[in-house]
């Protein structure tokens, strides 16, 4: 199980670098806000999972 969370933890953090992707690396404004929109609800997602796992963990099953 804490193997899981640490996955959901590493999809934040890759959800949090595709937010804070450099313009000078994507050749057009409308990728970048893409990715932006991409990352963000990566972030939002796994953090219900991993806040899930937590309410799980922390009353049982």
């Amino acid at each position: 199980m804490y193997q899981l969370a640490l996955l959901y933890l590493a999809c934040i953090i890759a959800g949090f670098g595709l937010t804070h992707i450099p313009t000078s690396v994507v050749i057009t404004s409308g990728i970048a806000s893409f990715f932006g929109i991409i990352g963000g609800l990566v972030m939002i997602i796994f953090a219900v999972a991993l806040l899930y796992l937590g309410f799980k963990a922390m009353f049982g099953k």
